[in-house]
């Protein structure tokens, strides 16, 4: 089993945690600048934040393992950076119409319920970082992202008639890949569910 590192804070915040960070920031604007305006401006804007927080998603394991990183902290901080950049990008699709709000609460949902799950591991001495089901989500997550971007950029851009049909036809991709990353979120989430059952509660010595 492992444990969480009783250091403060400001000591676990490595440089791969803070390049976690920058998703933590970026997400917010990508949320502001996307329901400002659906101004052709915002275009490369809202694409650079989109791949700069994906970028960044991949520089952080890569500098973990290779500075020796890699701790308790790292496992559970960097989902929970994908987790809020996520369901931002998800909400501003949501407001657009592109993905549809019942899937988008089943989202949340499950984010919330695998956070109650990771506390009552870390409550056991465990730290649950993302399985392999979980790292297929989150490629999903980020193919159905992009998707909806393009189809959000086109009427951005202005459309005539054959890029509003363009337009429908991404979205449609963009809400079908969307379900099937729900699908395996949900799968995943079940794997996480087995985990904690088969974990032993932790009794106080007397």
């Amino acid at each position: 089993m492992t444990y969480i590192s009783s250091k403060p804070i400001l000591r676990l915040m490595t440089l791969a945690n803070k390049v976690t960070s920058i998703r933590l920031i970026l997400a917010p604007i990508f949320f502001v600048i996307f329901i400002t305006q659906g101004s052709s401006w915002t275009v490369p804007i809202l694409w650079i934040i989109f791949i700069g927080s994906e970028l960044t998603d991949l520089l952080d394991g890569i500098i973990a393992r290779k500075k020796g990183e890699i701790s308790d902290f790292g496992k559970l901080y960097d989902p929970f950076a994908d987790t809020l950049t996520q369901i931002t990008y998800f909400l501003c699709f949501v407001i657009e119409g592109i993905f549809p709000p019942l899937l988008f609460l089943v989202v949340l949902y499950r984010e919330f319920s695998v956070l109650f799950v990771r506390n009552q591991l870390l409550s056991r001495g465990i730290t649950l970082a993302a399985g392999k089901g979980g790292k297929v989500k989150t490629v999903t997550y980020v193919l159905s992202g992009a998707l909806a971007l393009a189809a959000s950029s086109i009427i951005r851009l202005g459309y005539n008639e054959f890029d509003f049909n363009l337009y429908g036809l991404i979205s449609c991709i963009a809400a079908v890949v969307f379900l099937i990353s729900v699908i395996i979120a949900i799968i995943s989430f079940v794997g996480y569910v087995s985990i904690l059952l088969k974990t032993p509660i932790k009794t106080p010595k007397e």
